[in-house]
């Protein structure tokens, strides 16, 4: 089930970001593991959507919110436990707006950013807009190798070619 997170549960989103996290350590990327999650002042800022797991407790989590005028993933976090079975995917397909796009930003070769999110349909972006550079010059701004980061798009499906 997918439904708006509640205030309360903010801290454990966080929770579930350093545990997703975890694997970069297993692709040499230990500082990204490290990395903090999201602020509770960050998350409160965002539409935040979580999934639930079986004992009513979410289980994974995307935050957006509209970057020029399209819907932009901030985050979207799996914990390990649920991973590999669709439930970023369904986040995903659920926060993206009929004929509207999505955008986000991500790391190059991991495996499980920019391939799995060309599998689910997104394509790199060669001309960011502005709102979308001024996010990739932040990501840079905190240490995030611009050469290692993507900007990704997924647009309408009558418009995928």
């Amino acid at each position: 089930m997918i439904r708006l997170a509640q205030p309360a549960e903010l801290p454990y989103l966080q929770e579930i970001e350093v545990a997703s996290g975890e694997p970069f350590r297993d692709v040499g990327m230990p500082e990204i593991a490290d990395d903090a999650p999201m602020t509770l002042e960050a998350l409160a800022e965002h539409e935040v959507w979580v999934a639930v797991g079986a004992q009513g407790v979410p289980v994974a989590f995307i935050a957006v919110g509209a970057v020029d005028g399209v819907t932009h993933v901030h985050q979207v976090s799996v914990h390990p436990s649920c991973a590999r079975q669709g439930i970023g995917a369904a986040l995903i397909e659920h926060v993206t707006p009929a004929g509207g796009s999505v955008t986000l930003t991500t790391f190059r070769d991991v495996p499980w950013n920019a391939p799995y999110y060309e599998r689910l349909g997104f394509r790199e972006v060669t001309d960011p807009s502005p709102g979308l550079a001024g996010i990739m010059r932040e990501e840079a701004s905190r240490g995030l190798d611009p050469a290692r980061r993507v900007a990704m798009v997924l647009l309408p499906a009558q418009e995928r070619a």
